[in-house]
């Protein structure tokens, strides 16, 4: 129980991280078509409040999910493993999210930017998760 405890802890601690990337993103202007939030409120016809309970709740949900999957992950360390279960997650999100959303598979109908700058956003959100579940963990916090 403690590991899915520190699980979520982990994603929520990587969804702040990215969230504030997300937010640096839309200040300089950059990709201005690939607003995350805006496209999970769209898929279940709600406002920017209720993408941003999503974008955290998907968080804490990824971090549960590396909490049970991790000691499978190769990488031979959390950060590394967090890192690969980003990019796996990054793939679902492609395959799965982006069309629903009507970005299209991997987003290209967005642009060839969407797939690099999700992709990327990914191993920061794989990285700090993996990080801060080891340390939640070996330090026994939670």
């Amino acid at each position: 129980m403690r590991s899915i405890a520190s699980g979520i802890l982990a994603g929520i601690c990587a969804t702040v991280v990215l969230s504030a990337l997300m937010v640096l993103k839309s200040m300089t202007g950059f990709l201005p078509e690939l607003d995350i939030i805006n496209m999970l409120a769209a898929i279940v016809a709600g406002g920017p409040t209720i993408g941003w309970i999503l974008h955290f709740a998907v968080g804490a949900f990824w971090g549960i999910a590396f909490s049970v999957v991790h000691d499978f992950l190769p990488g031979g360390n959390a950060v590394v493993e967090g890192i690969v279960f980003g990019l796996i997650a990054w793939l679902m999100m492609m395959l799965l999210l982006m069309p629903m959303a009507g970005g299209g598979v991997f987003g290209l109908m967005i642009g060839v930017m969407a797939p690099i700058m999700t992709g990327m956003l990914h191993i920061v959100f794989g990285a700090v998760m993996g990080w801060t579940y080891q340390r939640l963990t070996l330090n026994d916090v939670l």
